[in-house]
């Protein structure tokens, strides 16, 4: 993979690096349209990992101008700038874009040349056809910084945000899989996300397991047996968290303005309700990772490719944390 040599120096302003995702999804679409804006020019310097091909699409479907750079948009020369896809397929050949392209954007980042990486939506059936191995990209993230300690995603709701301790596993799997150090890392590493992004004391509150928190046993222990403990654990380690609270109300308090964060036990349990809340402006962060990295939570939305219909409010947000965030790296 061969791409020009890229320094814009230190600046005041954080330096981004942005990719358009999956070029045969919404991304190019998103990313045309928000870097259009000028609040990212003042905000950021760029360094944009796109597709030619896919951002003329994008520009004939929106109406804007294409990009072109200037003093605070650096557009990537690399290997596959000029490759076209097929617009709304999951193919091997956008999952192998999709791979390289966050390839790239990570070795920007880890080099000091940028603070952040920020992406437009995936496809994991795409990024598996493309040799993805990894049960979804946080893995593949992690083992692309050879990083082997605690993370995983988080899901951020305006001042929501959320944690789980198990992800994209079985259902059935969940309870086998569920431990007090996991509860732990679940509290850690939301409160640390938190903190890189400027909030040092974050209200965390910590979801049961079972229906009514497992109403003192009648309906499972491992609130009891699991959670408890592992929130005792956290709270010694300096990462204090409330709760067990019911699932099916732990939401409503965060709603009510009594926690800032949630930590759920597994993806659906916490994916439901905020999505619910706000489908179309939840951003996803790949949580205790060496880097920032954040994406918008919603996908490619192939059905909808071309025809002007995506909403930029996820990816505005996840480009807004990212700056956020990348400042908050910078002061570390």
């Amino acid at each position: 993979m061969q791409v020009a040599n890229i320094s814009l120096g230190k600046t005041v302003k954080p330096h981004i690096v942005l990719t358009i995702g999956d070029p045969a999804g919404i991304g190019p679409e998103l990313v045309l349209r928000m870097l259009s804006t000028p609040a990212i020019a003042a905000r950021a310097q760029v360094t944009l990992i796109g597709n030619h091909p896919a951002l003329l699409r994008a520009a004939a479907v929106t109406g804007l101008p294409p990009l072109v750079a200037s003093d605070w948009l650096h557009i990537a020369q690399w290997d596959r700038m000029e490759q076209d896809f097929t617009p709304g397929v999951a193919a091997k050949e956008n999952g192998n874009f999709i791979l390289e392209s966050l390839t790239l954007g990570t070795r920007l980042v880890t080099s000091g040349q940028a603070d952040a990486l920020c992406f437009a939506p995936l496809n994991k059936g795409a990024m598996r056809l493309g040799g993805m191995q990894e049960e979804d990209e946080m893995r593949w993230f992690a083992n692309l910084l050879n990083y082997h300690g605690p993370c995983g995603e988080l899901n951020i709701l305006d001042n929501l945000w959320t944690a789980r301790v198990t992800s994209h596993v079985a259902l059935k799997n969940v309870s086998a899989m569920l431990t007090p150090e996991g509860v732990c890392e679940g509290i850690r590493t939301l409160t640390e996300a938190f903190r890189s992004a400027g909030k040092a004391h974050p209200r965390i509150g910590v979801c049961g397991f079972n229906p009514h928190n497992g109403d003192n046993g009648n309906y499972g222990t491992e609130e009891g047996d699991v959670i408890a403990p592992g929130m005792v654990l956290a709270a010694e380690q300096g990462y204090p968290s409330s709760g067990p609270f019911p699932a099916d109300t732990i939401f409503l308090r965060a709603r009510n303005g009594q926690l800032d964060g949630i930590v759920t036990m597994y993806h659906d349990q916490g994916q439901i309700a905020t999505k619910l809340l706000g489908f179309d402006i939840g951003v996803t962060v790949e949580g205790g990772l060496p880097i920032p990295i954040t994406t918008p939570a919603h996908g490619t939305a192939y059905d909808i490719v071309g025809q002007g219909l995506a909403k930029i409010t996820a990816m505005e947000n996840a480009f807004e944390l990212a700056c956020k965030m990348a400042q908050g790296r910078r002061q570390s």
